[in-house]
């Protein structure tokens, strides 16, 4: 708003300085004369001897900032100066375009996250990743092959489209007939990344990087967002949506139609039917109609038809796209990947020369290879590849996957039966699966012998292939009961009836339903018992396992339900639940589940478009089996967007083989392993995250167990991982050697490394050594945290060599809890006056600091090269003596900012000593933190001054200091003086009753910086809320935030609050939580919650406050208002 008054301000001078001494007193005189905007006229007292200054202030006074424009146009053109009017005209115009500019790059700098879940929101360009853009669109039939292809086929499709590949830059650039496209359709598949590409190309417009010559003007429209439209509108309200000002100049932006552009993101997604009739679309911008008309008309280029448009959809919605819009260029965006190998087998081979052909086979086909770290599968494929080999068959010519070998297995039992019996197999097949289907869904894995005549097992030769009888005594007799062999088998023939193509001469009675939706939608809720029959549906609609079964089974099987597993994937992808592992008493959340059955599948070209919708994935409380990390570390490396990878106490598991040896072979294994370096438990994940198509930026392993072995591959992570920016390993035992071995990586050239957090890493003084090497010769990292390391005095000293190294570049250093003393402080004191980089030190809870070291800190701060700007001195045990010494520093400093001096027990005598420093005019303090100090009401009038006279102290923290009324009264004081710029005021537990509201609320109506106020805990009631709401709603109150948590006030006030939310104008986040507001004052705020001027995003109660009926009530709100977040809190 500062910004935008200061444009105006500038723009009606200039128009002022330009007229002559006669144009000017003409202007005053009409100005004190004619009636604008319906204000009455200016004074001619106050314009008789204004200047051009002063009577630029008085129209803004007077009319305010664009109204002030308004009438100083309609003044000149009165006056006849249409020269100056028109000229003021296309300045303000100007400046709208360049308005625009700002807030377009303002709104699309940062994306949620999405997520969710997922996230805080990023900076699109930290996020953004390049995407290979192809200008010839796919026929109907390419786009069949490419779904259809798997391996080699499927890469070297994706290769030659790639060949013609474009660049968003080149998307309106003349063809090779030379015309230039006024239309561009960018089409992708799920998730492919549509929507972040058009959000960067309106960054990048607005930040003038592209289409800076072609286009004045850019507005988005979401598809989402269009069919929750009901009311009417226009192409000129569209506009006005895009448009942060309401005043926006829409018939000056129409002068030069040719010269916008409308992105229409997510076309596939519109619910609306675009065959209008033309005598219904709109020719007129401002024409309000329906926004299936007003988009119809858009695509069918009957309003603005000079204009261009980019539209972005699903290959699918192509269709009825080209049913309503006549397209001159189309562009798609790819993803794809190669596949990486692994090694793995030693066991159940007695023979050598067998064992080494196995291993052979087994490293060379790598799905099979991986899930042999599965126990049960390890058996099947183990017993499997034994009888190939015992038969003499070529290993080489056997299935390549886990799911085939379950094939093969299949297929040994079928080859040696007769044609007569295969084809009796045939008839069969679909009972088993359906028997088998049907134990899964009632959790049985014993079968009656009616349930094996109900699916027509109960003939010769049908149970012995894939049945087991088992006899079970009775009390008086003994009754058969059949099972699959293994219940694996049950789960794999379960998933096999979900693909099993439709025979319609098969009776349907007693077949289970296989509706795959239906097992999708069950999944979820199914306790486990679903699981490993989903992961091996996935398996089975690989197409080469497909074939392989056909061919060998001659059963059809169809793959028409891979679209729904791909959609539902995407979809699940925003999911938090969490699911047992496999593992008895281990939990894995659902993401890795997902992860297992992509990893199932094992196709490039589905797990890239499963899995493109990951930026960020958070991993917490698992224990990473093998076969766990195998599924992570494949996904990981098909997640093209992923960008950061959070872990919270995980564990990752690593198989000793050398332990499953017999006896007589361990020396013999040790011998051929002596050279080879043993693999960290995170090596798999590693391996992945160094391939080249990934672009992960932040990487997290907080308190996952990793010891200094794991070192060795984030060492060559970070010489390899040049997106790799920000790294946190908190609580991790790495020590002294594992250390050494990442400073090996900060070393490299290949580094990139911005962000290192290392707390509770049982890191000592003598890893400094090695840490102060790599800060000397790393230009690029900046942030470093080593809290909750005992470092002592000699590790800080050899860590202040690397920091005093001119090639240091470290910004910010976190010592926080490192067990320093005061003598630590002189080298510290010696870094803060040579480091040209240095702006943030944080040595809080080191308790033995001690005024002696506050002293020497002190020193280094006042010297002129001293860059820093935050010092965090939390629970420092520091005391009144310190605070000359603070109070010089702040009266020298150039550059401190920021203070943190909570629970240091200054007292007021120690305050009063810091106010000193804090009046100097060279004081540049912005934000200081006095909780929790010891503090009453006698240092207020000190702090009331600094208040009235500080030009940079913007935020003040005084929590837990007995202040009391009196003290907040004279703190008031300053606060309402027009020179305070105080914007953030904390007065938690602060001892405040009903008695300082009033001061407070006159605060609140005068103050035009204050935007938040934190009074929580205090026992102000009723009548003390009551009086803040007085304040509220008064025009001038520019709070934006009030906690008033646990302030004893009841349902009697709330009436006042919701008339408070429907007056204020600014207030956005209001934080309640009250124990002993009831269920009616719940009520009475939803009444001025749903208010159309209420302007609060964040609400904040106790579940206490909520029972059925005002939960009703809030989802009413959230209903009317779904961008509202309303937190309710069980404990406060």
């Amino acid at each position: 708003m500062g910004n935008q008054s200061s444009r105006i301000s500038d723009l009606l001078l200039r128009a002022l300085d330009n007229l002559s001494q006669e144009d000017l007193k003409k202007f005053k005189d009409k100005l004190s004369h004619s009636d604008f905007e319906r204000k009455g006229t200016i004074p001619w007292g106050r314009l008789e001897n204004a200047d051009r200054i002063d009577t630029k202030n008085l129209l803004m006074e007077f009319y305010g900032g664009e109204a002030a424009v308004d009438v100083t146009i309609e003044v000149f053109t009165q006056i006849d100066l249409r020269d100056s009017a028109a000229k003021l005209r296309e300045e303000r115009e100007k400046g709208y375009k360049k308005k625009y500019k700002e807030d377009i790059k303002k709104k699309y700098k940062l994306i949620k996250d999405m997520n969710s879940r997922f996230g805080d929101n990023m900076i699109l360009n930290r996020r953004y990743t390049n995407l290979t853009i192809v200008d010839r669109p796919r026929q109907a039939k390419e786009r069949e092959h490419e779904i259809m292809a798997v391996g080699w086929r499927h890469a070297e499709i994706m290769t030659e489209r790639a060949s013609s590949a474009i660049t968003l830059a080149t998307l309106y650039k003349p063809d090779k007939d030379g015309q230039t496209p006024q239309v561009v359709v960018l089409l992708g598949a799920a998730g492919i990344g549509k929507t972040m590409t058009a959000r960067k190309i309106m960054y990048d417009w607005a930040a003038g990087e592209l289409y800076k010559e072609k286009f004045d003007y850019v507005f988005y429209i979401n598809c989402r967002q269009m069919n929750l439209l009901n009311e009417q509108g226009s192409v000129a309200d569209m506009i006005f949506k895009n448009w942060l000002n309401t005043k926006a100049p829409v018939n000056h932006i129409l002068v030069k139609p040719e010269k916008l552009m409308f992105i229409i993101d997510g076309f596939d997604e519109l619910r609306f039917s675009f065959d209008q009739p033309k005598d219904n679309l709109c020719t007129d911008l401002w024409e309000k109609k329906s926004m299936e008309i007003i988009l119809s008309s858009l695509f069918r280029r009957t309003v603005v038809p000079e204009s261009y448009l980019m539209i972005t959809t699903r290959p699918a919605a192509l269709e009825k796209l080209g049913q309503c819009l006549e397209c001159s260029r189309y562009a798609e965006i790819l993803g794809f990947s190669e596949a990486e190998r692994e090694e793995y087998f030693h066991k159940f081979f007695g023979n050598e020369r067998e064992a080494r052909q196995a291993l052979r086979f087994v490293k060379a086909n790598e799905i099979l290879f991986t899930m042999c770290f599965v126990p049960f599968v390890c058996w099947i494929i183990c017993t499997v590849l034994k009888q190939e080999l015992e038969k003499g068959e070529n290993l080489t010519q056997t299935s390549k996957t886990v799911t085939g070998v379950y094939m093969l297995y299949l297929s040994s039992l079928v080859k040696p039966l007769s044609n007569n019996t295969k084809q009796h197999l045939h008839g069969n097949l679909r009972g088993l699966c359906s028997l088998a289907a049907d134990g899964i869904w009632k959790q049985k894995i014993l079968f009656e012998e009616e349930e094996i005549k109900k699916f027509g097992l109960d003939q010769e030769n049908s149970l012995p292939l894939f049945l087991n009888e088992n006899i079970f005594q009775k009390e008086t007799d003994c009754e058969c009961l059949y099972s699959f062999i293994h219940l694996s088998f049950q789960e794999f023939f379960a998933a096999m009836l979900y693909v099993l193509e439709e025979d319609e001469t098969t009776t349907a009675s007693g077949i289970p339903k296989k509706d795959v939706k239906t097992l999708l939608e069950n999944y979820g809720n199914s306790k486990n018992y679903l699981m490993l029959t989903v992961r091996f549906l996935f398996g089975l609609l690989n197409e080469e396992r497909m074939k392989d079964l056909q061919k060998k089974i001659g059963c059809k099987f169809s793959p028409k339900i891979k679209a729904d597993l791909l959609k539902w994937v995407q979809v699940n992808q925003q999911t938090d639940l969490t699911l047992p592992c496999v593992h008895e008493g281990i939990y894995q959340s659902y993401q890795l589940e997902l992860f297992h059955c992509v990893y199932e599948m094992y196709e490039e070209d589905f797990a890239v478009n499963a899995l493109d919708h990951f930026t960020e994935l958070k991993l917490n409380h698992s224990k990473f089996t093998q076969m766990d990390q195998r599924a992570l570390s494949f996904c990981v490396k098909h997640c093209r967007n992923l960008e950061s990878l959070c872990m919270y106490d995980c564990t990752f598991s690593l198989e000793d083989h050398e332990e499953e040896l017999p006896r007589r072979q361990k020396w013999l294994h040790k011998k051929n392993h002596q050279d080879k370096p043993k693999h960290s438990p995170i090596y798999l994940l590693c391996q992945a995250l160094k391939d080249p198509n990934c672009k992960l930026k932040k990487l997290e392993f907080c308190d996952c167990h990793l010891t200094a072995a794991c070192c060795e591959d984030l060492s060559s992570l970070l010489g390899t991982k040049q997106t790799l920016v920000e790294l946190h390993l908190a609580g991790n035992s790495l020590g002294e050697s594992g250390m050494q071995l990442l400073c090996e990586g900060l070393k490299h050239a290949n580094c990139k490394l911005q962000t290192l957090r290392l707390k509770a890493c049982k890191l000592s003084a003598a890893c400094c050594g090695e840490l102060s090497s790599a800060l000397s010769n790393n230009q690029l990292l900046t942030d470093l945290d080593l809290n909750d390391n005992q470092l002592g005095a000699m590790g800080i000293q050899l860590l202040c060599e690397g920091l005093k190294q001119p090639n240091c570049k470290l910004q910010r250093l976190v010592l926080r809890c490192c067990g320093l003393t005061g003598s630590c402080c002189g080298d510290l004191s010696t870094v803060l006056s040579t480091s040209q980089s240095l702006t943030e030190l944080e040595l809080s809870y080191n308790f033995s600091l001690g005024d002696v070291g506050v002293q020497l800190l002190c020193e280094g701060l006042k010297h002129p090269n001293c860059k820093l700007q935050i010092l965090g001195m939390e629970w420092c045990r520091l005391s009144a003596a310190c605070c000359g010494f603070l109070s010089s520093a702040l009266g020298t400093s150039q550059a401190l900012a920021e203070l943190n001096l909570w629970g240091t027990k200054l007292g007021d005598s120690g305050l009063q000593l810091l106010c000193e420093g804090l009046r100097h005019p060279n004081c540049k303090l912005q934000k200081i933190l006095l909780g929790s100090c010891s503090l009453t009401a006698a240092c207020c009038g000190d702090l009331s001054t600094i208040l009235s006279t500080s030009q940079s102290l913007t935020e003040l923290e005084l929590a837990d200091n007995k202040l009391g009324d009196s003290g907040v009264q004279l703190l008031c004081e300053g606060l309402k003086h027009p020179d305070c710029k105080l914007q953030k005021l904390i007065l938690g537990y602060c001892d405040l009753t009903v008695a300082c509201c009033g001061d407070l609320s006159s605060v609140l109506s005068t103050s035009q910086t204050l935007t938040e106020l934190g009074v929580k805990w205090n026992n102000l009631g009723d009548s003390g809320v009551q009086l803040l709401c007085e304040g509220l709603k008064h025009t001038n109150c520019k709070l934006q935030k009030l906690q008033l948590s646990g302030c004893h006030f009841t349902a009697a006030c709330c009436g006042d609050l919701a008339s408070a939310l429907s007056t204020n104008q600014t207030l956005t986040e209001l934080i309640l939580g009250e124990k002993t507001m009831d269920n009616s004052g719940v009520k009475q705020l939803c009444e001025g919650l749903k208010h159309p001027n209420c302007k609060l995003q964040k609400l904040g109660l106790s579940s206490v406050n909520v029972n059925e009926e005002t939960q009703r009530e809030l989802d009413a709100v959230k209903k009317r208002k779904p961008d509202m977040v309303i937190r309710i809190w069980k404990n406060w």
